[in-house]
Formats: structure tokens, C-alpha cells, sequence
């Protein structure tokens, strides 16, 4: 089979993807302004949802598909590429100091979701077999709801409101909210179909494309939007990204995609919901050492290095 078709369609959908989540974030950022909310509150709603949404898009595709596979490494690889990659990235360039709510009530929320969902996968008390039913769905979804809710209380307790006024009009705003949309379903598509056929083509498995090529591509809008944070010293729209991106994926990505069709569950990805797990109490622990409640570079660097040792061996052990 001629893989150059395919590989140039999987470039111009990321393009796509790329494009379309940063004209997202650009018009929800601006609409969200308007109402005077502050970094942290965006970087976990707006921001997070809006450079989340490359994963939202590939999920449908592939429930719809019924490739599991795919939906499962694009959701777990796409949280341990946030944490590992994006924030051991930002971390090295510039120490991310967070606000102690981030330190103590989001980072644990985000354990809470990867333990539940490890939960979920390997216990037969909701669903009866190793699968994310439609019932699973529905409570992720009501988790979901219930940390919405937490996330708009902090927001009516903060005290650290934008004040910039935004210049771009409603119609402007609006039109890249809707533009960035069709961008990232035209993305999804492509990249989804493309991807599944350089897999077979080259006898890769579906699990391994799922957790590097399609988490790493869906994850390039939090990439860059992380990385500008950090450069700008907006460490809570950083962080926040990171944090809620890996949430809405867990609780909102996954469940929508079980919703549409119960995703069957390859024990093998438990090694990667581990890591993620493991991933996450290291960040935890970071608030507590070194510089207290900020991510220092010698512990961002440790991320950025376990993650690509661990990468390096997935792709040798398929060889």
C-alpha cells in the first residue's frame, strides 16, 4: 500500500486540529473575558475544553467506528502526553508556581478521575465485563457535572477576575468559535481514518497508534498553548490547561464515547493508566517539595525523560 496518501492526509488533518482548536480557544477566551474570569478559571474551562476538543472529535469518529482501541490511547496517551510532555516541557523553561487551590483540590481531582476510571475497567460491579458501558457513562458524566459546579463556585470566589477589555466583537468571536469547530471535525476525520490505515498497512497495532501518533497529534493544541503560557508567565493558564484538559478527557471524552458505544477494554492499557496514575501523585508531590506549591525544573525534567524512556520502549516492543 502507498502510505504517502494517507500520511499526507493524517498532516493535514493535525493541521487542521491545530488550526481549528487555536481559533477555538481564541474566541472562547475572548467571550469568557468578557465576563471578567480569571486565568485559572479559563485555563480549567475554556482553554482546557477548547484545546481538548482535537480529542473530543477523533473519540466520536472512532466510537462510531468501533475502534477502541484508538479511543482509549487517544484519551490515556493523550493525559500522560499533558503531563508528562507539556508540563515537563513548560516546567523547564520556566518553574510553574500554582495557587494553592490547583496544589490541593485539582491536581487530587485529577487522581480521584484515573483512579476511578482504572476502577471502572477492572471491576465488574457497574457494567459486568472489562468494558466502559453506557451506565459507566453516565456516572462519569454526573462526575463531570459535580466538578463544573466546583470550578463555577471557585469562580464567583476569586478575587483574580481579568480586567483587560476585549476588543474583538461578538460576531468576530463567534466566528471563530465556529470556524475552529468545523476545523477540528474536518482534523478528527482525517487523522481517525488515516492513521487506522498506516496501522494496518505496517502491521502496528491500533493500541500503539492510539497511545503516540493520534494522543500526541490531538495533544498538540495543549502543547502550544501550555508552552505560550509558560513563556508569558501565566503559570495557572498553564497548569490549568494541563489539569483540566486531562480531566475533560476522563470524565466528559471518555463518557461521550461510551455513550455512543461501550468501548471494549484491552487490559494492556493498565501498564499506561498506572503510569498516568503514578504521573500525577509525582506532580502531587512536587507541590510539597522544593519550592512549595510550584513544579520545579529538575522535577519537570524528570517527567519529560520518563515519559520519552517509556515512549522509546513501546515503540521497540512493537518491532
Amino acid at each position: 500500500m502507498n502510505l504517502l496518501l494517507p500520511l499526507s492526509m493524517v498532516i493535514t488533518g493535525f493541521t487542521a486540529l491545530i488550526f481549528g482548536a487555536n481559533w477555538l480557544v481564541d474566541g472562547a477566551s475572548a467571550l469568557a473575558k468578557k465576563y471578567k474570569i480569571s486565568d485559572l478559571a479559563i485555563g480549567l474551562t475554556i482553554v482546557a475544553f477548547g484545546t481538548s476538543a482535537p480529542e473530543l472529535v477523533v473519540n466520536i469518529i472512532g466510537s462510531l467506528n468501533g475502534y477502541s482501541d484508538i479511543v482509549l490511547g487517544n484519551v490515556i496517551g493523550s493525559n500522560n502526553f499533558n503531563l508528562f510532555i507539556i508540563l515537563g516541557i513548560s516546567g523547564l523553561l520556566f518553574p510553574i508556581a500554582v495557587q494553592s487551590s490547583t496544589a490541593w483540590k485539582e491536581i487530587p481531582i485529577s487522581l480521584f478521575a484515573t483512579g476511578f476510571i482504572l476502577f471502572l475497567f477492572n471491576d465488574f460491579v457497574f457494567s459486568g465485563n472489562s468494558s466502559l458501558g453506557r451506565v459507566d457513562s453516565i456516572i462519569l458524566l454526573l462526575l463531570f457535572g459535580t466538578f463544573l459546579f466546583y470550578v463555577f463556585k471557585q469562580m464567583k470566589q476569586d478575587t483574580t477576575a481579568q480586567t483587560e477589555t476585549v476588543q474583538k466583537s461578538n460576531i468576530k468571536i463567534w466566528a471563530l468559535i465556529i470556524i475552529g469547530l468545523t476545523g477540528l471535525i474536518a482534523g478528527g476525520q482525517l487523522v481517525v481514518t488515516n492513521s487506522v490505515k498506516i496501522a494496518n498497512s505496517l502491521g502496528v497495532s491500533e493500541k500503539i497508534i492510539g497511545l503516540t501518533i493520534v494522543a500526541a497529534g490531538t495533544s498538540l493544541p495543549e502543547l502550544v498553548t501550555s508552552i505560550i503560557a509558560a513563556i508569558k508567565r501565566k503559570a495557572d493558564i498553564a497548569i490549568g490547561n494541563v489539569i483540566g484538559s486531562n480531566i475533560f478527557n476522563l470524565l466528559f471524552i471518555l463518557a461521550i464515547s461510551g455513550l455512543i458505544k461501550p468501548i471494549n477494554y484491552n487490559p494492556k492499557f493498565n501498564i499506561d493508566l498506572y503510569i498516568l496514575l503514578g504521573g500525577t501523585v509525582f506532580l502531587f508531590a512536587s507541590m510539597l517539595t522544593g519550592t512549595r506549591k510550584k513544579l520545579d525544573r529538575w522535577e519537570a525534567g524528570i517527567l519529560l525523560v520518563f515519559y520519552l524512556c517509556y515512549t522509546t520502549y513501546l515503540v521497540l516492543a512493537e518491532i
